[in-house]
This record gives structure tokens, C-alpha cells and sequence, in this order.
């Protein structure tokens, strides 16, 4: 479960992470009492207004209704209201988010930390993730922040430094010291680093993430080391364990239709294609969307309805998959194990005469624990499905639908 920046910060703050401090506005008359706020508590009189959506690339993307930039320098105070109304409400276009953008429903204003001092600020890139290969977590780092971490790998991968934790252990001192030596740091900020390090891992760690990236993390000019920007992904699997953190969750900011399955216990992802799946299993659901390609047609979707499949979960897969226009045939592909596959043909009958009249064809290719009856009760419905028992039955079905 992916969170905005501002709930990320505010999770490494309870954890002893420095942050830049900032708070988070709805509407531009709200940034500006957040503004006023943030100069009595900090001191800052230049205001950094960020877009807060699930997507990276916000400086450099666009709003499309005012051709302001996601991230914004208001350098008064007087700035900061305009600044925030060129962005709330608009549509942010970045390289994440594609052509269609994402619109902003918040914004975070945040103090300013590139000040002048005794030294000049730098930015660095830290990351902490699962390392499934070796079965350790990793921290990477590198000079080189600020920047898209796979731009410096494939041009400077020698500037990727990468320490592995075994979780046995946890994260030790001399890992942490590790690091901070290998990005070049000396005095008061090595120190900074050495707990900066600790801190994020502790978080990483304590709230059971799958990734955390700071991005960049800066070393002021009096050498403190902070967050400036935070992205945490949490592991949906732990939330039972973190309530607080599963409401969290932005519903604005996932597809509808990945929300509604999620209601109905399906696993759910959209995709452009122009044949709808419906699976129960994962390697199945990949195997088939492969078979698709093959057949010449593109996969609408990715829905494995899992081992347990009825007609309730079958009928609430339709409706999901009828709801992409770009549907012209829906494949249902399930290997008979846990399930029997007359159950599941009896299950696509209920759902088919519940929905009604269904648009699109659909074909269902059963193999496994009853197969045979499930391919019977299909032919003899009397509706406008079709049977298959082979891969390759399916496959040129499906190519005779959308051709």
C-alpha cells in the first residue's frame, strides 16, 4: 500500500527520523494558514508546495490546467496561496502517472532547508527494500541524489552502494558507519548519517514496509542530515498488525475498479488490452495472459478469483470486467483442483443470468475435477458462452471473438 509523502514523514518522524518539517493543505486558503504556522514554529520564510499524489517525478511533471510545475519555491509568504491555487485541483502529468495525470487533492507546504551556511548542501539517495535473490533486506545509497536512481545505475553503477542486512541480526553499527564512510562523509555529518541510517531502518522495520525511499536526503550546510522527500510502500499482508497505518490508505488515488475487486476478495489490476481474464490462481492468470498475446489479442486484466471461486465471486468478476469499454471477449481459465469445475460452470451460469444480457463472448476452458460435466452444463446453458478443454482450443477461440 503506497502512502503520500506527508504520511510518510509524519511515520519517520514517530520513529526519530529528521524530517523537513511541513504540513499538508486542501484548499489554498488552508497553505496559507500552513505557511503562517510553519514560519512561527521554524522560521522559514521561503515555502516549498508540493503536489501530493502516488507518483514520483512531481518537479518535473506538469499541471495541465495551469502549466505549473508539482513542486513549487514560493520565496514569501505572500506567494505561497497562488502558488498552491496554480496546483490543487489540477491534473499532474509525470512519467509515472502517463498522459492522463492525476489530480491533486492536496498539497504539502514545506519549510525551506537549502539555507545558506558554512558549507555548501548535498543531496544523497537512500533506499531500504527486500532483497528476495539473497533473503536479506538492502540499503542503497549514493551521491547522486536528487537524480533517477536507474539513470545513475545504468551510467554510474559504480556510484550504487549497497549493504546488505541479515534479518537474523538487524541492522549493526558498523553497517550504518559503513555506509556513511562510502558516501563520503566526515565530522558531525558522518555522526548524522550513522542515525539517520538507524532510524530509517527501524522504521523500515518496524512498520513492516516493502520499501522505503528517500529521495533525496540532504546534508544541510550546518551539516544536519534530513528526509526531504519520502516514499513508503507498505506490505498490504502486515496491515492486520498496523491499524493505524491501514488507514492511511488513499482511495482517490487507486483505480475504482482495483478498489471494487478488492471488496469482492479479488485481485484485481487493469491493463489496456482488449480481452478480459478471469483465473483462480496466479501462475494461471500470468500462463493465460501469455496465451492472449499469443492469440493476438492484448489482456484487459489481471483477476485471479482465487482457489475458493463461487458464483458470488464469479458474478462480482464480471460486472469488474465489464466495466473496462475496451473489452471484446472475456476468457475463463481454471485448473479444477481445490474447486470443481462443474461448480464454477454452474457458478459462470448463475452469474451470466443474474447480469443479464452480456455484450461480449465469452469462452471458458475448464480442465481438472469434473471437467468434462463443467464443459457439459456450459454447452447445454443455452446461453452465449462457449466451452474449450485445451490451451490451444481457448487460444483460437479467443482469436475468432476479437478478430
Amino acid at each position: 500500500m503506497n502512502i503520500h509523502e506527508y504520511q510518510a514523514k509524519e511515520l519517520l518522524k514517530s520513529y526519530g527520523v529528521r524530517i523537513q518539517e511541513g504540513i499538508v493543505a486542501d484548499s489554498p486558503e488552508s497553505a496559507l494558514k500552513a505557511a503562517k504556522k510553519l514560519h512561527a514554529e521554524t522560521g522559514t520564510s521561503w515555502y516549498v508546495i508540493k503536489a501530493q499524489i502516488h507518483a514520483g517525478g512531481r518537479g518535473k511533471g506538469k499541471i495541465q490546467e495551469t502549466d505549473s510545475n508539482g513542486v513549487v519555491l514560493a520565496k514569501n509568504i505572500d506567494d505561497v496561496q497562488e502558488k498552491a491555487k496554480n496546483i490543487l485541483g489540477g491534473t499532474l502529468v509525470t512519467i509515472q502517472t502517463g498522459a492522463e495525470g492525476k489530480k491533486v487533492n492536496k498539497v504539502l507546504v514545506a519549510e525551506d532547508v537549502y539555507y545558506p551556511g558554512a558549507s555548501e548542501p548535498k543531496e544523497y539517495y537512500l533506499s531500504i527494500l527486500l532483497d528476495r535473490a539473497k533473503g536479506c533486506n538492502v540499503i542503497m545509497a549514493s551521491t547522486e541524489g536528487g537524480m533517477d536512481i536507474e539513470e545513475v545505475a545504468e551510467k554510474h553503477p559504480e556510484k550504487i552502494i549497497k549493504e546488505w542486512v541479515d534479518p537474523k541480526v538487524g541492522l549493526q553499527g558498523f553497517q550504518a558507519r559503513k555506509v556513511a564512510f562510502k558516501l563520503g562523509l566526515e565530522g558531525n555529518a558522518f555522526k548524522e548519517m550513522v542515525k539517520f541510517i538507524s532510524a530509517l531502518y527501524n522504521a523500515y522495520i518496524g512498520s513492516d514496509a516493502s520499501q522505503f525511499e528517500i529521495n533525496p536526503v540532504l546534508k544541510t550546510s550546518d551539516d544536519k542530515i534530513l528526509a526531504v522527500d519520502a516514499k513508503v510502500n507498505l506490505d498490504d499482508n502486515a496491515l492486520y498488525r498496523h491499524k493505524d497505518l491501514a488507514e492511511l490508505r488513499d482511495l482517490a488515488e487507486e483505480d475504482p475498479l482495483e478498489v471494487e475487486a478488492g471488496k469482492s476478495d479479488l485481485n484485481y489490476v487493469k491493463l489496456d488490452g482488449n480481452v478480459g481474464c478471469m483465473v483462480n490462481g496466479a501462475g494461471l492468470a500470468m500462463a493465460t495472459m501469455d496465451m492472449i498475446k499469443l492469440s493476438g489479442g492484448e489482456p484487459a486484466n489481471f483477476l485471479d478469483v482465487g482457489g475458493g471461486a463461487n458464483a458470488t465471486t464469479v458474478e462480482a468478476g464480471f460486472r469488474i470486467i465489464l466495466q473496462d469499454p475496451n473489452v471484446k471477449a472475456i476468457l475463463i481459465n481454471v485448473f479444477g483442483g481445490i474447486v470443481r469445475c462443474d461448480r464454477i460452470a454452474n457458478g459462470v451460469v448463475e452469474a451470466y443470468k443474474s447480469i443479464g444480457d452480456i455484450p461480449v463472448p465469452i469462452i471458458v476452458r475448464l480442465q481438472g475435477t469434473n471437467a468434462e460435466e463443467g464443459a457439459r452444463i456450459i454447452d447445454e446453458s443455452g446461453l452465449k458462452v462457449s466451452s474449450a478443454i485445451t490451451l490451444k482450443e481457448a487460444a483460437e477461440k479467443v482469436r475468432a471473438a476479437i478478430s
